[in-house]
């Protein structure tokens, strides 16, 4: 499994998350619409959100860090907003769409 993104075919694993990181904003598109979602201003923040934490941190950052980082950023986000955005699971999905690698947290999410 894999996505061509901007004319090259960028490897994933088995559940659709790139192996190797794609901070371009073509990979975002690319996943979005494979994951079924319409992307807005709002999930272009959580988006760059989740890739400077994976850049700061070298990975992303569990469901509760999430809705605290995100909540600085945009006071009044909850967990209700963050999956109107990504409804498998911000802390899941978010990172694939964002075009990162599979999150290796608790619970093998």
């Amino acid at each position: 499994m894999g996505y061509m993104i901007s004319g090259v075919q960028h490897e994933a694993d088995d559940q659709g998350y790139l192996v190797e990181p794609d901070f371009d904003d073509e990979a975002v598109r690319v996943i979005a619409a494979a994951e079924g979602i319409v992307l807005t201003d709002a999930h272009w923040e959580v988006v760059n959100y989740l890739r400077d934490q994976y850049r700061e941190e070298g990975a992303t950052p569990n469901f509760r860090n999430m809705l605290k980082g995100m909540a600085e950023i945009r006071p009044g986000v909850d967990s209700k907003y963050l999956y109107d955005l990504f409804p498998i699971g911000p802390a899941k999905q978010g990172p694939k769409v964002a075009g990162l690698p599979q999150p290796l947290g608790k619970g093998g999410y």
